[in-house]
C-alpha cells in the first residue's frame, strides 16, 4: 500500500495546477506564491526521503528493509538544493527591488528566526532524548546545547543556511561593485564545499557531504536573480530547445551523479580520498542544477499551487525541522542509538502517523515565532511612535 504515495504526491502537485498554452506564459512562474509551492511540496518529499532512510536504505541490515520509498532515498540533496536555490533568488530579488533592504535589521528580520526555529527545535530533541533515557555528561550536553553535536539528526540546514545569510550580508552590504559581491559570495561556496570534502565522515563538525553538497545552488539563485529578465527572455526564445535540454540533463546529470558515486564513492578510504569526494560532489552540483532548472523551465508554462501547498509553503522550515522528530520516534531506533517508542511495520502507517503529527506541531512552530518576531516588529513601532512624538 505504501505505494500510493506516489499517485497521491503527482495529484497533489498538479491539483490546481493551470498550464498555458502555445505563446502564453505563467507569469508568476518566478512569484513568492508558486516559489514557496514548490518548496512545500519538496519538504513533503523531504519526509519521505528520511522515512526511506529508516525503512529501505540500501546501508540498512537486509532482514530489516521494508520495500516502497527506495525512490526518495538518494534525492535528499537535490530537493534541499530547491530550498537552497529560492534562499538566493529571494535574498537577491528583496536586495534588488526593496529600498535599504540590507540597512533595515536584515540580521533580526532573515536571520534570527531561522535560528530561533533551529533552537526551539533542538530544545525539544534535547528533552526528548533525555525522556529516552540518553546518558549524558556536561561536555555532551554543551555540545548538543551549542550545535558542535546535532541533537536533531537533520538539523544542519539551520546551521548553515544563516551562515551563508550572513556572507550575503556582509558582501552586498559593505562591497558596493555588485559583481564583485557575488564574487565573494562563490568563493565562500567554493572554500566551503572544498573544506566540507577533506574530513571523513562523522569526524568533524560538518559530518558528511550533505551538509555541503547542495550549497552551490545559493550562489546560482542570486546569479538568476540578478539576469532574470534576459534568462527568461532568452529561455522564452528557445523554449522548445530548452525544454528538451533540461529533460535530458533532468535524467542524465542525475544518472551520471548515480554512477559516479558508486564508482568513485564519497566513502573511498584510499590514497586520494578527497579527490574522489569532490569528483562525486561535481556529479551532485550538476545533478542538483539540472533538477532545479527543470523545474523551474516546467514552471514558465504551468502555473503551481493549489491552498494546501500554499500552506506547506507559508510553514517549510517548521515542517522541515520538527517532522525529524516523529521519523525518530517511530524508527526502530531514535537517532540509530536509543529506543524509541514505537516502529510500525506497516510504512505507509509510518509515514501517515508521521504527517499528522508533523503538521500541526510545524503550525503550532510557526505560531511561536510570528508571536516572538510579531512582538519585536511592535516594539520597533512602537519606538519609532515615540521618536515622532
Amino acid at each position: 500500500m505504501i505505494y500510493v504515495v506516489y499517485p497521491l504526491l503527482l495529484l497533489l502537485f498538479f491539483w490546481g495546477c493551470s498550464p498555458k498554452g502555445r505563446g502564453n506564459w505563467n507569469e508568476e512562474a518566478f512569484s513568492l506564491r508558486q516559489m514557496k509551492a514548490l518548496q512545500g511540496f519538496a519538504a513533503l518529499c523531504i519526509m519521505l526521503h528520511h522515512i526511506g532512510q529508516k525503512t529501505c536504505a540500501s546501508w540498512l541490515p537486509p532482514n530489516t528493509i521494508i520495500p516502497g520509498l527506495e525512490f526518495f532515498v538518494p534525492i535528499g540533496y537535490i530537493l534541499v538544493s530547491l530550498f537552497i536555490f529560492c534562499s538566493g533568488y529571494g535574498l537577491h530579488h528583496s536586495f534588488k527591488y526593496k529600498k535599504d533592504y540590507l540597512k533595515k535589521n536584515f540580521i533580526v528580520r532573515r536571520i534570527l528566526p531561522v535560528v530561533f526555529s533551529g533552537y526551539v527545535v533542538t530544545l525539544i530533541f534535547f528533552g526528548v532524548r533525555l525522556l529516552l533515557g540518553e546518558k549524558m555528561k556536561g561536555a555532551q550536553i554543551a555540545r548538543y546545547l551549542l550545535g558542535v553535536d546535532l541533537c536533531n539528526p537533520n538539523g544542519w540546514f539551520v546551521l548553515i543556511i544563516p551562515i551563508f545569510y550572513l556572507i550575503f550580508y556582509l558582501a552586498y552590504r559593505f562591497i558596493r561593485i555588485e559583481w564583485l559581491a557575488f564574487l565573494a559570495v562563490v568563493l565562500c561556496t567554493l572554500a566551503y564545499q572544498l573544506l566540507g570534502s577533506i574530513p571523513d565522515q562523522n569526524t568533524s563538525w560538518i559530518r558528511g557531504e550533505w551538509w555541503y553538497n547542495s550549497i552551490h545552488m545559493f550562489a546560482v539563485g542570486i546569479f538568476f536573480s540578478k539576469h532574470e529578465e534576459k534568462i527568461v527572455n532568452h529561455i522564452k526564445k528557445y523554449y522548445i530547445v530548452y525544454l528538451i535540454l533540461a529533460v535530458i540533463g533532468l535524467f542524465g546529470f542525475f544518472m551520471l551523479s548515480e554512477f559516479t558515486k558508486a564508482t568513485v564513492s564519497y566513502y573511498w578510504w584510499g590514497p586520494g580520498k578527497v579527490w574522489h569526494r569532490r569528483i562525486c560532489l561535481l556529479s551532485e552540483m550538476a545533478a542538483s542544477f539540472a533538477v532545479v532548472f527543470f523545474l523551474f523551465v516546467i514552471g514558465m508554462k504551468i502555473r503551481i499551487g493549489n491552498r494546501f501547498l500554499d500552506l506547506m509553503g507559508k510553514i517549510t522550515l517548521e515542517f522541515y525541522l520538527i517532522h525529524g522528530l516523529f521519523v525518530e520516534l517511530f524508527a526502530r531506533k531514535f537517532a540509530d542509538k536509543l529506543k524509541s517508542v514505537h516502529f510500525f511495520e506497516n510504512n505507509l502507517l509510518y509515514v501517515a502517523l508521521v504527517f499528522v503529527l508533523a503538521l500541526p506541531s510545524a503550525l503550532i512552530l510557526k505560531k511561536l515565532r510570528d508571536l516572538v518576531f510579531g512582538a519585536y516588529k511592535r516594539e520597533k513601532k512602537e519606538a519609532k511612535g515615540m521618536e515622532k512624538a
